[in-house]
């Protein structure tokens, strides 16, 4: 089925504005609670979010394969996995609804009453029940600063990094949508000039800038995911901020990776950007020497160029943007991710969630994490008002930004914003 969505002359007949992250070339989707208290599956054109759930039940989805329930539900996850097909199909439905020359729902008074809300008038909730999350460490630039601080910088990549995309298996329970305050986690840390390790809050609370892929049913256990199919299997993207306590990762890492110092909280926007959406974006990645084995190779245009930038705003003070980066900047592609994440046959469920790992582009205006920005703290970081930073404090508001722009097309993710709160008390 063709795709009819991505035309940047198009436009709709509700209000857009013209640096709106949501257009009609958009149409991403995401579960919402409505104004009336109940749980919908939806999607958003400029400042309005459409009930896909009331669109349906008034027949606008006729002739498109969809169970009665699809959207009624309170998860994305059923219509995921109805697979790439169906999504297009929705996606150009809502498209031909919402064209400014189409007077079928645009005159309709009576079901807009039912199928429009102010943004104001919803709560936003986690679009999917992640099942499995997977966190990758795909961006050289990061990787070759970290190496460098912690290990020898004439050897900053550890040796499989170039052969591999590096990941582990991360906490999806603590996984939450922009909005949700997290507090500052507490464990074990090691610190400078001590004797013993010390238990508490950790000093080190980092945000990562990072986007994260979001599933189809892909494979039976035992099968491998082509390179080559890969794409099929990806619904779409988010903004992902994946909290880190640097001080205690420090500690516990050695000899099986993150633990506590991830599974405390990570953030991501509300709205998934389909593949379809990213498409006028595709641009080429990174050369990769050595060139990866077989099953790695790829051809063609295979990342994005996605602009991304995170803010720090510390209680009752403006916003003050620390970087700007790019999700183009990635060694290792998502479908070298998927790829290589199954080539054992690991089972690849709808709704599972993939991190690109922070993203850093190659300049430190451009760097994803506060502990190469502040290269771990000897480089205050300044904010407005005479107000400095190493890592992030107690009350700060994290946001991370995410569009694209070309031709005079744009489209974007909106944000995902995290006030970090003070660490509980302990016994």
């Amino acid at each position: 089925m063709p795709e009819n969505t991505n035309d940047p002359a198009k436009k709709s007949w509700l209000e857009v504005a013209q640096d709106s992250d949501f257009p009609i070339q958009n149409i991403p989707f995401g579960v919402f609670l409505t104004r009336d208290d109940i749980i919908t599956i939806g999607t958003r054109i400029g400042d309005y979010a459409i009930d896909l759930g009331a669109l349906h039940q008034l027949g606008y989805f006729e002739g498109i394969p969809l169970t009665d329930d699809i959207f009624l539900q309170d998860t994305l996850n059923d219509f995921i996995s109805d697979g790439k097909k169906t999504w297009r199909a929705v996606r150009n439905r809502i498209s031909e609804l919402f064209d400014i020359e189409n007077p079928s729902l645009q005159q309709n008074e009576d079901h807009k009453k039912v199928v429009l809300f102010a943004m104001d008038e919803i709560e936003m909730k986690l679009p999917v029940q992640i099942g499995d999350y997977t966190d990758f460490y795909s961006s050289k630039e990061h990787a070759t600063n970290v190496g460098t601080m912690f290990r020898d910088p004439e050897n900053a990549l550890m040796p499989n990094w170039l052969h591999i995309p590096v990941g582990y298996h991360g906490r999806s329970s603590t996984i939450v949508p922009s909005g949700i305050p997290v507090r500052r986690p507490v464990g074990q840390t090691f610190p400078k000039g001590a004797e013993h390790p010390v238990f508490g809050p950790s000093r080190l609370v980092d945000f990562e800038l990072e986007m994260a892929f979001i599933t189809t049913d892909a494979n039976a256990l035992g099968e491998a995911i082509p390179i080559a199919e890969a794409e099929d299997y990806i619904f779409g993207m988010v903004l992902f901020n994946d909290w880190s306590a640097r001080d205690i990762q420090k500690w516990e890492y050695v000899p099986l990776g993150p633990f506590l110092a991830k599974n405390f909280a990570s953030s991501i926007s509300p709205w998934i950007v389909t593949m379809d959406a990213l498409e006028p974006f595709r641009v080429e990645s990174p050369k990769q020497d050595p060139e990866p084995f077989p099953y790695l190779r790829h051809q063609g245009a295979n990342s994005y160029d996605i602009h991304l930038e995170v803010a720090i705003a510390p209680e009752g003070e403006e916003a003050t943007t620390v970087t700007r980066s790019n999700f183009k900047y990635m060694y290792w592609t998502m479908v070298q991710q998927l790829a290589h994440h199954t080539v054992n046959g690991c089972t690849i469920n709808s709704g599972d969630m993939m991190g690109s790992g922070t993203i850093s582009g190659p300049t430190p205006d451009s760097y994803g994490s506060m502990l190469e920005l502040s290269w771990q703290g000897t480089k205050p970081v300044p904010l407005k008002n005479n107000i400095e930073r190493k890592f992030i404090a107690d009350n700060d508001t994290v946001i991370l930004k995410g569009f694209c722009e070309k031709s005079g097309s744009r489209i974007g993710f909106g944000e995902v914003s995290t006030k970090l709160l003070p660490a509980r008390e302990i016994d």
